[in-house]
């Protein structure tokens, strides 16, 4: 009798542990999404792009002509050149290294952060879980571009600095969105059915929770990416973020910021539409991995 109630617990839990489907399912879901999958392109582009910036751009980094100056988009010069007579798509190529790095560098560490926090939290519940999302509270109050600025100029604005600061805060809304949704589950028939069985609270939260809190968890994750894009951006622009040699997207347009109104605002249009489309690009992806990954989707 106890031996036909174990096997039923385990087939119960077999069935959730593959209630995502398979991995054929998960790819036919994804392409489905069109306007995801033209997303994945294009942000696969870019990345291909950028970080083959030293064998793909036309020109050396930082390769100048002063006597050239500012000029239009043109033949030689795709998007023109800056004040300084550099090729201006080389130079948003090699930018592009920084602010995608950053953006994917913080993305991953403060999914982790979250996801690991929010999943202790909801699971764990009591002083536990209070203490978790009191701390969690806590951040969210703090102004953000205002603790960015300080701990920026305290430790140096490098990209690990920027990376650094962006995953201490980004945490927070990747820990709340996974609370709420192991608060729901933890309840669920196939977490009691590992409990009956002997699992860990660990094996529970790693092989049971997890799994089916992927799509939250791709879509958190993408939007992580586009926030911190923007954050760097934004804090290059103020003049807190990446700073020569090295560049961003977000301090090409600070750099650019005094063109507006002259016939050479074309420096502030590039960076802007390459982080718009880069921002774009992961959204929608989000959106296709959240519905691939929904262990409640409709198979297609």
């Amino acid at each position: 009798m106890s031996g036909a109630g174990l096997t039923g617990q385990e087939e119960l839990l077999e069935k959730q542990s593959t209630s995502a489907g398979s991995t054929r399912q998960l790819i036919k879901r994804f392409v489905h999404h069109r306007l995801a999958l033209a997303s994945l392109i294009i942000l696969i582009v870019l990345l291909i792009v950028c970080f083959g910036a030293p064998w793909i751009a036309p020109y050396p980094q930082g390769m100048q002509d002063l006597l050239l100056g500012p000029t239009t988009p043109s033949a030689e010069h795709w998007l023109g050149t800056d004040e300084l007579g550099r090729d201006y798509l080389s130079e948003i190529l090699y930018a592009g290294q920084i602010s995608l790095a950053i953006g994917l560098s913080v993305a991953l560490l403060a999914t982790v952060v979250g996801t690991a926090l929010g999943a202790v939290a909801g699971f764990a519940g009591g002083w536990v879980g209070e203490l978790i999302m009191r701390i969690t509270d806590l951040f969210l109050i703090v102004p953000a571009i205002a603790l960015l600025a300080v701990i920026i100029q305290g430790l140096g604005p490098s990209p690990t600095t920027i990376v650094f600061a962006l995953t201490a805060l980004g945490w927070t809304y990747i820990a709340r969105v996974v609370r709420a949704q192991v608060l729901s589950l933890r309840e669920k028939d196939f977490i009691e059915a590992a409990r009956g069985i002997g699992a860990s609270n660990m094996r529970i939260i790693v092989s049971h929770l997890l799994p089916n809190l992927a799509g939250v968890i791709a879509v958190a994750m993408s939007l992580a990416v586009a926030a911190a894009i923007i954050a760097e951006s934004t804090l290059s622009f103020l003049g807190f973020g990446v700073r020569p040699p090295q560049t961003s997207w977000g301090s090409m347009l600070s750099q650019a910021a005094g063109y507006v109104g002259t016939p050479q605002v074309y420096l502030l249009y590039f960076p802007g539409l390459f982080i718009l489309i880069t921002v774009l690009c992961v959204n929608f992806i989000g959106d296709g991995l959240r519905d691939a990954l929904d262990p409640q989707g409709k198979n297609l």
